[in-house]
C-alpha cells in the first residue's frame, strides 16, 4: 500500500507540475510531497524530476514511470471500487457534461439515475469544451479525437452530418439538386462556441463562393424545430434526427456532399478518484452504443 501511495503522489506531481499544487490536491503539505518523492527516487535509484524553484518536469525515467503508473493506479482503483461496490450502494454526487449530439445519451443518463437513486447526478448539456479538472467534472461525452494526455477515454461510436429539409420547405422553395444550388436557398447555421465561427457544411463550392446565412442558432433542439417547421435547410448530426427522418418531418438531401464520420468518446481525468459511484457510471457508459 505504501508503494501505491507513493506512485499516486508521483502521478499528481507529474500532472500538476509542482509540489504545492499536488499537495493541495492530496490534502498534505508541499514538504510532505517532496519527502515522498525523494524517498521514491531513493528507492528506485534514479531522479524522476528536474526541479526549479517554481515547477518540476519529468526526466526520461520519470516519463517512463508515469506511463506505467497510470495503468497501475487505474487497475488498483478498479479493484478497490469493485470491493467497495459489493459492500454498499453507490451514493454521492457526480457531475457530467454531454455534447448535444444524441437524445440517447440523455435517455441513458435518465435510466442510470433511476438505477442509482442515491447518486446525485448533475448533467450539463453543452458542446463547450470544459476543463474537467478546473470545473470539477467527473466525466464528459465529447466529439472528436482526444489529444489531451491527461484524459482517459472510451470510444462510444460515430455519427455523420446530413443536409436535411422539411417537406414544407421543399414545397415552398423547391429541392436543391446540387451543392452549388444551396447558394440559392435559406440555410440554418450553427456558431462554434470556442472559435466563434460558423460551422462549415460538408460541401465543395467554387473558390470565392460562400453559403448564405439565413439563421444562426446554437441550440440543437431549436435547430431541429426550425428545420421541421420549414424555416430553412439545416445540416444536423444523424444521431439527433432519427425520429424526424423516420416519420417524414425531415428529408435528407443527397447532393454528393462529403461523408465524414465523427467519433464520440467518454473522457475523464487521469487524476479522477475511482469511487464506487464513478465506477458505476463509467461501467454503465462503457456499455452504451450510439
Amino acid at each position: 500500500m505504501e508503494s501505491v501511495a507513493a506512485i499516486s503522489v508521483f502521478v499528481q506531481v507529474a500532472e500538476i507540475g509542482n509540489f504545492v499544487g499536488a499537495g493541495r490536491a492530496l490534502g498534505v503539505s508541499a514538504s510532505a510531497v517532496g519527502k515522498r518523492i525523494a524517498r521514491l527516487e531513493e528507492t528506485l535509484g534514479v531522479p524522476l524530476f528536474k526541479r526549479t524553484t517554481r515547477s518540476v518536469t519529468l526526466t526520461v525515467d520519470g516519463q517512463r514511470l508515469l506511463d506505467r503508473s497510470r495503468r497501475i493506479i487505474e487497475e488498483f482503483e478498479h479493484l478497490t471500487s469493485e470491493v467497495a461496490q459489493s459492500a454498499q450502494l453507490p451514493r454521492g454526487r457526480l457531475k457530467v457534461t454531454v455534447a448535444p449530439i444524441s437524445d440517447r445519451l440523455v435517455d441513458a443518463l435518465a435510466v442510470f439515475s433511476r438505477q442509482y437513486p442515491e447518486i446525485e447526478l448533475e448533467v450539463q448539456y453543452t458542446d463547450r469544451l470544459i476543463d474537467l479538472v478546473d470545473e470539477d467534472f467527473d466525466l464528459a461525452i465529447r466529439v472528436g479525437e482526444i489529444s489531451d494526455s491527461n484524459l482517459r477515454s472510451h470510444w462510444l461510436g460515430d455519427f455523420t452530418r446530413l443536409i436535411v429539409a422539411s417537406p414544407r420547405y421543399l414545397q415552398e422553395h423547391g429541392t436543391p439538386t446540387s451543392m452549388q444550388a444551396l447558394t440559392e436557398h435559406k440555410l440554418l447555421h450553427y456558431r462554434q462556441p470556442k472559435s466563434g465561427k460558423i460551422e462549415p457544411w460538408p460541401v465543395r463550392l467554387p473558390a470565392g463562393v460562400e453559403l448564405p446565412v439565413t439563421l444562426i442558432c446554437n441550440d440543437m433542439a431549436a435547430r431541429i424545430e426550425f428545420a421541421t417547421k420549414g424555416l430553412a435547410l439545416a445540416c444536423l448530426p444523424d444521431l439527433v434526427i432519427r425520429e424526424p427522418l423516420a416519420d417524414g418531418r425531415l428529408v435528407p438531401l443527397h447532393l454528393g456532399s462529403a461523408t465524414t464520420r465523427y467519433p464520440v468518446y467518454a473522457v475523464w481525468p487521469h487524476s479522477r478518484m475511482y469511487t464506487a459511484r464513478f465506477g458505476a457510471l463509467l461501467n454503465y457508459i462503457k456499455a452504451l452504443r450510439l
